[in-house]
């Protein structure tokens, strides 16, 4: 992905920028694909060759949000501006910790929502024991009536046993 993007140049404390095109992982000190020209923050100069940035525009190459915001103040591109912000490590570290602790609290409130949800009334509690209180009261049913036979064994004749 192509990028129009700043370049840091200048002495320490004295930064001036040049506008490059680039690609996006790619480091800013080394060959860019075009100088689009430069920017000095101090006296707010801006030397841009627009018909180029329009033309990387066209190609598809994505501004960063600094660089949008420079060339709409000064009338290179037609847009709005970005809201740019960089915040320092502790306050991303601070802002994803309190949204992690949000994150938790908004899984635990659904669960207790849940246990809620799934625990019984009070009052069906009651009703519940008073059933189980209650003697059971079955119907009495009568056993089927069979019939018995009396089974009469026959007298075993015995037989005379065989000398031997």
């Amino acid at each position: 992905m192509l990028t129009i993007k700043f370049a840091r140049k200048g002495k320490k404390g004295m930064p001036m920028y040049r506008l490059i095109v680039s690609e996006k992982g790619r480091d800013t000190y080394g060959n860019p694909l075009e100088i689009l020209g430069s920017y000095n923050p101090h006296n707010k100069h801006l030397d841009v060759k627009a018909d180029r940035v329009k033309h990387w525009i066209s190609v598809g190459a994505q501004m960063t949000g600094v660089v949008n915001n420079l060339f709409v103040e000064h009338k290179v591109v037609d847009g709005k501006k970005l809201r740019v912000s960089r915040l320092s490590k502790k306050v991303r570290q601070d802002i994803k910790k309190k949204a992690d602790e949000e994150k938790k609290k908004g899984l635990e409130a659904k669960k207790t929502a849940a246990e809620e949800a799934a625990r019984p009334e009070p009052v069906e509690v009651a009703k519940a024991a008073e059933e189980v209180a209650k003697p059971v009261e079955a119907p009495v049913e009568e056993a089927p009536v069979v019939e018995v036979t009396p089974v009469i064994e026959a007298p075993v004749e015995e037989t005379p046993a065989q000398e031997a």
